[in-house]
């Protein structure tokens, strides 16, 4: 039997489209809600449904909701708030760090959780727009804190040389002002939006193999299919840091903007 034979299969295979996750369902132009649109909100729904029902009846001994609650919150209260912005003024900023660390997560979850499996984080206007609220914040309570010249001004290190100064300047307002808001942006879209098309080839690839294809295609589909499980593994371990990286980043820009020097 010729590999032709091994690999004939009844039609070809064509990538999924993923344009369906992003046209408009209801209405048009800006104001469009699209699936991630409704993903996302169903994310804040559940959410909230889980912090209530969590906290509707505290004890001692706490049940399975309660300790899901006071898990996640113990773990961005100490671990990242406390630890990186101190203790001194990191409360205020908490209720921030867990809304950001919340939404990113369930919202990423959603990337392999059927029949969604779409992380809402991978629309580049999802993450933008808590990059947005960040930005604002961490700008603001810096220069409350010291005014707004000596905000600008404490960028650069003391000990230069003078001729330098000017350049480090430049530099560091276009770091705070420019590159730190694109960067944690792009990371965490980047990072979902890879994540997803990965894990539809393998699956979608997979199913073609194994449904559609001759003797040869359905014996590569096996390695293929277990290797797709393997990768869903890995982009829910993915997912959790992002959730993480993100929150702990911001965390570092507010204690950046409220230290003597940053």
């Amino acid at each position: 039997m010729s590999l032709a034979m091994l690999a004939a299969a009844e039609h070809t295979y064509t990538a999924p489209d993923q344009k369906i996750f992003w046209q408009p369902l209801i209405g048009s132009g800006p104001f469009a809600i699209t699936r991630p649109a409704i993903v996302f909100a169903l994310s804040a729904v559940l959410i909230i449904w889980l912090l209530l029902a969590g906290t509707k009846r505290l004890s001692v001994v706490p049940g399975k909701k309660q300790m899901v609650v006071e898990a996640g919150y113990g773990f961005v209260r100490n671990s990242i708030g406390r630890d990186i912005i101190g203790s001194k003024e990191f409360l205020k900023f908490v209720p921030l760090l867990f809304t950001f660390f919340s939404v990113i997560l369930v919202n990423n979850l959603f990337g392999v959780i059927p029949p969604i499996q779409y992380p809402t984080m991978a629309r580049i206007g999802f993450p933008l727009a808590l990059t947005i609220i960040l930005y604002l914040t961490y700008h603001t309570v810096g220069i409350r804190k010291k005014g707004f010249a000596a905000y600008f001004a404490g960028v650069v290190p003391h000990g230069l040389p003078k001729p330098i100064v000017p350049l480090v300047f430049l530099l560091e307002v276009l770091s705070i002002v420019v590159i730190q808001p694109v960067t944690i942006t792009l990371r965490l879209f980047g990072n979902m939006f890879a994540g997803h098309l990965i894990l539809v080839l393998f699956i979608s690839g997979a199913e073609y193999m194994l449904l559609d294809g001759g003797l040869g295609l359905k014996i590569v589909g096996i390695p293929t299919i277990v290797m797709a499980f393997a990768l869903t593994l890995f982009e829910l371990f993915v997912e959790f840091l992002q959730a993480y990286v993100y929150t702990m980043l911001a965390a570092t820009f507010i204690a950046s903007a409220l230290a003597d020097e940053h």
